[in-house]
């Protein structure tokens, strides 16, 4: 699959404020935290900035009955492994590594203007992946077998727009729909709602879930009500290596953009300046 379709629906004004591509693999016990400080070295220049964060945890899509919970026991007394974060001077773009995870993010802040595109963040994470692979293979550490890739946007949709506050979601989503069986309940303060929707490979066999989750927030800046809508594909890569993990990420993007195309409404649509033929 390419890694931008034309004839996927397209915004002049996307409401997007982060995209976050990430693959996780199979943990490389040996990238303890002073490799991860040379690895530094690797992208310093255009990330002179890092810091240390937790590490997340492991996070698969699994389909078919739930596997029975077991008890974690941690016996190990080396100190967890920590998450580095390197970001340029601007903090517009993130680069996290841990030992089982890369993550590129893409931030909108003051004046880092539109949004860079897909194509733009996918040819830079896959520098970023190759760099990393070089590094691994240098210092002796193993190889990167990817199990799990995500591709996630955040939207912020604010008050001022058609949507007009955190209760009125029937503006903004196709499926929420604001009638109530009697006069009651009033309006609702504030609204959240989650969805999964099962991603089929060619057999039709489930690759991944697109997850959405719609939200009341505030912006922390001035106190703004907005509406955070989230979308992330999440699943197992689609072949063998960097190069099938690469193939899901391009079909993540796709439920992503036709996943946010179809959930919200056409008033919405024209706000953000809906180009394409539909």
């Amino acid at each position: 699959m390419a890694a931008e379709q034309a004839s996927l629906p397209d915004f002049e004004r996307p409401p997007v404020v982060e995209v976050a591509l990430s693959i996780q693999f199979e943990a490389i016990a040996d990238l303890r935290a002073i490799q991860l400080g040379a690895l530094w070295g690797e992208f310093r220049e255009r990330y002179p900035r890092a810091e240390e964060q937790a590490p997340l945890e492991p996070v698969f899509e699994e389909f078919g009955l739930p596997a029975p919970m077991r008890p974690r026991i941690r016996l190990e007394r080396i100190p967890p492994v920590p998450r580095c974060w390197f970001t340029t001077e601007d903090s517009t773009h993130l680069l996290q590594v841990q030992q089982d995870r890369i993550v590129h993010n893409w931030r909108r802040g003051e004046g880092s203007g539109v949004y860079p595109r897909y194509k733009v963040l996918r040819d830079v994470f896959r520098q970023e992946i190759d760099s990393f692979v070089g590094f691994l293979s240098r210092e002796g550490l193993g190889e990167l077998r990817p199990n799990q890739c995500e591709v996630t946007y955040i939207n912020e949709i604010a008050a001022d727009t058609p949507v007009q506050g955190h209760a009125r979601l029937e503006k903004l989503l196709t499926v929420w729909r604001a009638e109530y069986s009697d006069g009651f309940l009033p309006e609702p303060s504030d609204v959240h709602t989650t969805a999964r929707y099962s991603i089929p490979g060619d057999d039709g066999t489930p690759v991944g879930r697109l997850n959405v989750i719609a939200k009341a927030a505030y912006r922390a800046d001035d106190n703004t009500p907005v509406v955070i809508l989230e979308l992330t594909a999440r699943g197992k890569p689609v072949g063998d290596g960097i190069e099938g993990g690469f193939r899901f990420l391009d079909i993540g993007h796709e439920w992503v953009v036709r996943g946010f195309a179809s959930i919200t409404t056409p008033i919405m649509h024209s706000y953000w300046g809906r180009s394409d033929d539909h």
